[in-house]
């Protein structure tokens, strides 16, 4: 199965780069991909949103010719979501990293914009249960990895015409929430609950983990893409 690994922001595809592996020795071929104007400065990247982003990987969809398995972490998340939209009858799976699936007109989150663009704000920025398992060694080699993202992207409103999106199978694994915990958190969460309730076929899986799982425990997030995969 042809699996694109969509990263979240601030990260290019290396993020992904210990967990190709896995999927290859299980079949797989992973496709990771950097999205348009990360790294780049306000000159080059000022007309990037994340439309362009999910253009950019149902391009991907449409280079590869087969049907395909979406991975998507954190804001990656919602691009993968987007791209399912668009095409709907070649994705087999949606598989969200740490994320659930965003309703039409999401935006990811704000950050502080600089200089045109929006830079990396170092681990400290984050909530502590989302870093806890990211020891010294993983931040300190980690952080010089990261780029800065277009100022759009992280507050731009996503676009989902239709609802062909809530045919395709979904697998989430999350941190810190098992399949009972975010079935009764998403209640509370509007338009977020009646997204999660149009999907035919949802399941949810506690990886145990903070937010970025594909650098504190890789081996696991890697194994329960393969599970997630089939």
């Amino acid at each position: 199965m042809d699996v694109i690994l969509i990263p979240g922001l601030w990260l290019d595809a290396s993020s992904w780069d210990d967990i190709t592996p896995a999927l290859r020795d299980a079949g797989h071929t992973p496709h990771p991909m950097t999205l348009p104007g990360v790294g780049e400065p306000a000159s080059a990247s000022a007309g990037v949103g994340i439309a362009d982003w999910v253009a950019a990987v149902v391009a991907r969809i449409d280079d590869l010719g087969g049907p395909v398995v979406l991975v998507g972490h954190s804001g990656g998340g919602n691009v993968a979501w987007g791209a399912a939209e668009a095409r709907a009858d070649r994705v087999d799976r949606v598989v969200f990293v740490d994320t659930t699936p965003p309703p039409p007109g999401a935006e990811i989150s704000e950050f502080p914009v600089v200089e045109g663009v929006v830079p990396f704000p170092g681990w400290d920025f984050f909530d502590a249960e989302d870093v806890a398992d990211l020891d010294d060694a993983t931040r300190a080699r980690t952080a010089p990895t990261t780029a800065s993202v277009p100022a759009r992207v992280p507050t731009d409103s996503l676009g989902l015409g239709g609802g062909r999106r809530h045919a395709v199978p979904v697998t989430m694994l999350m941190g810190g929430m098992d399949d009972e915990t975010f079935r009764d958190a998403v209640r509370q969460w509007g338009a977020f609950a009646e997204e999660f309730d149009a999907i035919a076929d949802a399941r949810v899986v506690k990886l145990g983990t903070g937010h970025w799982p594909q650098f504190s425990n890789p081996a696991l997030l890697a194994r329960e893409l393969v599970a997630a995969i089939g």
